[in-house]
């Protein structure tokens, strides 16, 4: 199946928001894909010492949430704070997925709630009080996911090599069904 951005999905959108919308979507999948079959250690193992997909994931979550929070003007919460510096703890699997999953379902309903009369509005983000505006992260919640699911992935097929799967097999039997863009 070719990625959600070619679909043809979601045209009732503005751009911004439906490409953010594919973006996740796109996370989604490719954590089904690439993430799900991993062991509670497969998805905490740091080869070489690089993040382990758990922390990804959870970042991933936690990023939108806290990316989205600017982009409707509001001020992190001490949970938020929190969230933010435990995202290098193991957990389970389980855990992990729920949480991801959990996290990219409510970041589409909050993208979905964000008028596109309001993509110009000024942001201050983090304790410095950065300068953006609403579209900007908008645009950074898309650009943000992808570049973590891209390093959970990676990560994912160095786990899966290191137990004795070729790294490509995920990849190899879908291209054979038809499933993905060679």
């Amino acid at each position: 199946m070719v990625e959600p951005w070619l679909r043809g999905t979601l045209t009732e959108f503005d751009a911004v928001r439906r490409q953010v919308l594919h973006a996740l979507e796109l996370a989604q999948e490719d954590v089904e894909r690439w993430c799900t079959g991993l062991s509670d250690s497969e998805m905490n193992a740091r080869p070489f010492g690089i993040a382990p997909v758990a922390f990804h994931l959870r970042h991933i979550a936690r990023s939108l949430d806290r990316l989205l929070t600017y982009a409707e003007g509001r001020a992190l919460s001490g949970t938020q704070m929190d969230a933010l510096h435990s995202e290098m703890e193991g957990a389970s699997a389980e855990t992990v997925l729920r949480e991801v999953r959990a996290g990219l379902a409510e970041a589409r309903q909050r993208v979905l709630m964000i008028s596109p009369e309001s993509y110009e509005e000024p942001r201050a983000v983090g304790r410095s009080m950065l300068p953006s505006t609403v579209g900007g992260l908008l645009v950074h919640c898309a650009e943000h996911t992808q570049r973590h699911i891209g390093q959970a992935i990676t990560t994912a097929k160095v786990v899966m090599g290191a137990r004795g799967e070729p790294p490509y097999s995920s990849e190899k039997a879908l291209r054979e069904k038809g499933n993905i863009i060679p």
